[in-house]
């Protein structure tokens, strides 16, 4: 139901039962199946709550000043302007969202809620990812960005920040999906990247009270929403132990469509990619392999540059195969050694290369 047929009681108790720790999405639910309100369920007996299984603890404190304060500074935080709160029964909520079992009761959204309901496709990868791989999350984002979606990511440092900037860049729009509340931005440094996706119609959401720091677990948890938002999940450069690994497990159980961009044998941060696609998820070279299976869902046409700058360079042929020390390109490509280092100085001032880690590689556009 419209947010302005529920009651001010209703709503407060909803954002009270929020606060509460142990009370995750599907005791929440439990709850609210049970008691058929957030409001019945407050004001019923300890005993009832420890009927449903739930720890003594979690029904003493929902009368706790700390859950009473916290639900009136977020009753504060909703009259400013372009922050809202979605419901789960709320007919705004967004419905892919909707379809995971433990889906967020509450959503809290800066900036426009309308576009949680377009179609969106999530990008995800390595908070230390290397030039090539920001540039290659960039050329992507502008591209599906282009084609009329949505990128989601979660406002990391690395590919999630490029993802969100590149679509900002070409005039798309961006969903960040936050691992604290909405008043505890973390990282710090992505403060102005928020800030302008607000100004700019997209979106900055988080399940959390809006004042929850940084706590370790919630990050993995906030996956499921960047995954459950998506029809699908793009890893651009991940290792093995990246939690963009765990949000492309979960948008697989959750039906959705899992893509990865393959990279050198010897880059670490491709290790994730591959363990990817050897499970079975798309190996993806170009956009057109992401939209070829999403075309009923395009709400605009497609103009997609090209990810690498168009060039004959022989060298730049041989990067975009895969990354060379200077030792190996002057055995892959016959030059010798002062000629070879004159031409990738001209090529990586003009951008069509970069070093990094004593390796060359190409530049996406």
């Amino acid at each position: 139901m419209p947010l302005s047929e529920i009651s001010p009681s209703e709503l407060e108790a909803r954002l009270r039962l929020h606060r509460l720790p142990e009370l995750g999405p599907r005791r929440y639910y439990s709850l609210f199946s049970a008691f058929g309100s957030a409001s019945s369920a407050l004001s019923a007996p300890a005993s009832a709550w420890g009927a449903l299984g739930l720890p003594a603890a979690c029904a003493q404190a929902r009368r706790s000043p700390e859950v009473r304060d916290g639900a009136s500074a977020a009753l504060r935080w909703l009259e400013g302007s372009g922050q809202h709160v979605l419901l789960h029964d709320q007919a705004d909520y967004p419905a892919l969202l909707s379809e995971l079992n433990d889906a967020p009761p509450l959503l809290f959204v800066a900036g426009e809620p309308g576009i949680l309901e377009k179609p969106q496709l999530a990008m995800v990868g390595s908070r230390r990812a290397s030039r090539p791989g920001l540039d290659t999350a960039a050329a992507f984002s502008r591209s599906l960005a282009g084609a009329g979606f949505v990128i989601t990511s979660g406002l990391a440092l690395g590919i999630d920040g490029a993802a969100h900037q590149a679509a900002l860049d070409v005039g798309g729009q961006t969903v960040g999906v936050l691992g604290t509340g909405l008043q505890k931005l973390y990282p710090q440094r992505h403060r102005a990247l928020a800030d302008a996706m607000i100004a700019n119609g997209c979106a900055v959401v988080s399940e959390f009270p809006l004042d929850a720091g940084p706590l370790p677990a919630n990050f993995p948890r906030r996956n499921r929403i960047i995954s459950g938002l998506a029809l699908g999940v793009l890893v651009v450069e991940a290792s093995v132990a990246s939690g963009s690994l765990i949000t492309a497990r979960l948008a697989a159980e959750q039906g959705r469509e899992v893509y990865a961009i393959p990279g050198s044998i010897h880059h670490p941060g491709a290790r994730g990619c591959h363990q990817l696609i050897r499970d079975g998820a798309t190996l993806v070279e170009t956009v057109e392999h992401i939209l070829e299976g999403l075309r009923g869902w395009r709400s605009m046409p497609l103009s997609t540059p090209p990810l690498f700058t168009p060039s004959c360079h022989p060298l730049v042929q041989l990067l975009q195969a895969a990354p060379h020390t200077s030792e190996a390109l002057v055995n892959a490509s016959g030059w010798d050694l002062p000629r070879l280092l004159a031409a990738l100085t001209e090529l990586e001032l003009a951008g069509h290369v970069v070093l990094e880690g004593g390796r060359w590689f190409a530049r996406a556009s």
